[in-house]
């Protein structure tokens, strides 16, 4: 969820050369939050945030009225609704963003294949081949975002600039609904008032050192010596904050990027101290990652688990598999003895995830004489075949049942990539 609220937009008006500006970033605007609404028009316009109020859940989208209170993604829902005491308090429905996703990702590929998705609400789009087609940039922009919204009722925001860099930073200020072109002959004027944090890579702690040196702004940044920035905050970043502060970017929309590592955690609603119950939720944790394995034809050749205890200390174990595999029973019998070896000892855990690393596309055992895993894997591809025709919840194993839907271990789940 993007920090912007809304209060500093800004718009192109009118006729704008657009010349050079091909690289479109387009960013859904609220988007767990609007697609919440298309169910709830009359919420529309006012505070509502979605997460679950019980328990340690947190905010996983808002509406911009509701930000304008300082809620953010990923705080939890209980400071949220302190900070927002009037929001409306509806849940999530992950199974929807996927499908809208898809859909506003498909709008997105009739206009240019040149697409590279950053996440399930955004992408960069190359719309240099586009213009005997739709036209202009501004108008592929704008035909995007009429599209979007014609046939999904959400809305998006555009921001259209020479490089990636600068076209992120325009949706950011275009939002909400808005689209904002930044010609390339106008793209210091428009970086450099900007605020130290609008650079990429520029958190707390590099802004803290660039603060200490006396520079708050892009402009700041750019008419500092390179010797002076790389002091500041070493070689690597010194360079990159350097190039960006100029406008120079020279990444280009790459369409295909392949997974490096594909996870699922999980955080308890309460603390549990019952090694048997993490051990259960791993179970369903490997049985997630195994069956997105397995549906983009990859294999993991590391495991790794990684623990939250209740004082917040988290500790990630790993090891390197005998064969790759995509096969949920062994990535679980891993991840378990990875925690065995933590010995618990009563610790009570507040967070548990499983993640399958160093992915290939290549399976060793499949050339061996003997699969070791091959009861699992019949067991685990035809539960994959049931589940793509009856639904998710359509076969589960016998020690997950009795427990219902997504909330089994009574917490607050989050995939990653």
């Amino acid at each position: 969820m993007s920090r912007q609220d809304g209060s500093a937009r800004q718009v192109t008006q009118g006729v704008v050369n657009d010349d050079g500006a091909h690289i479109l970033h387009i960013d859904m605007d609220a988007f767990f939050a609007s697609v919440e609404l298309l169910d709830y028009p009359e919420l529309r316009g006012k505070p509502v945030i979605i997460g679950n109020p019980e328990g340690r859940s947190v905010v996983t989208s808002a509406t911009y009225e509701a930000r304008r209170f300082g809620v953010t993604a990923a705080m939890p829902v209980s400071k949220a609704i302190r900070l927002c005491p009037q929001a409306t308090i509806l849940p999530p429905h992950h199974e929807r963003y996927t499908e809208f996703s898809r859909r506003v990702m498909a709008i997105f590929r009739d206009a240019t294949p040149l697409v590279e998705p950053l996440s399930i609400d955004e992408a960069f789009l190359d719309v240099s081949g586009a213009r005997r087609l739709l036209g202009s940039p501004a108008v592929v922009g704008q035909h995007i975002r009429e599209r979007v919204q014609r046939e999904t009722g959400l809305t998006c925001s555009v921001g259209a600039a020479a490089t990636k860099f600068v076209a992120k930073v325009a949706s950011g200020r275009a939002k909400p609904d808005g689209l904002l072109v930044i010609p390339p002959a106008e793209t210091l004027a428009f970086l450099h008032p900007l605020p130290i944090r609008a650079l990429w890579g520029v958190g707390a702690k590099t802004e803290e050192s660039l603060l200490r040196i006396g520079l708050h702004t892009v402009g700041d940044v750019a008419d500092t010596p390179l010797a002076t920035l790389t002091r500041a905050v070493g070689e690597a970043t010194g360079r990159k904050l350097h190039e960006l502060a100029h406008g120079r970017d020279a990444r280009s929309v790459v369409t295909a990027t392949a997974e490096k590592s594909i996870g699922h955690e999980v955080t308890f609603h309460t603390d549990v101290a019952d090694p048997a119950r993490v051990r259960l939720e791993m179970l369903r944790l490997a049985d997630q990652v195994a069956a997105r394995l397995r549906r983009a034809d990859l294999f993991a050749r590391t495991v790794a688990i990684k623990v939250r205890f209740e004082d917040f200390t988290t500790v990630t174990r790993s090891r390197t598999l005998a064969e790759p595999s995509n096969v949920g029973r062994r990535l679980y019998e891993e991840a378990s003895e990875l925690l065995a070896a933590l010995e618990l000892n009563g610790r009570a855990v507040r967070l548990v995830g499983v993640r399958a690393e160093q992915l290939t596309g290549e399976h060793d055992a499949m050339a061996a004489l003997w699969d070791p895993d091959e009861e699992w894997r019949e067991a685990e591809t035809t539960i994959d075949s049931l589940r793509a025709r009856f639904g998710g919840q359509a076969v589960r194993r016998a020690s997950l049942l009795g427990r219902k839907g997504n909330d089994t271990a009574g917490g607050t789940r989050a995939p990653s990539a």
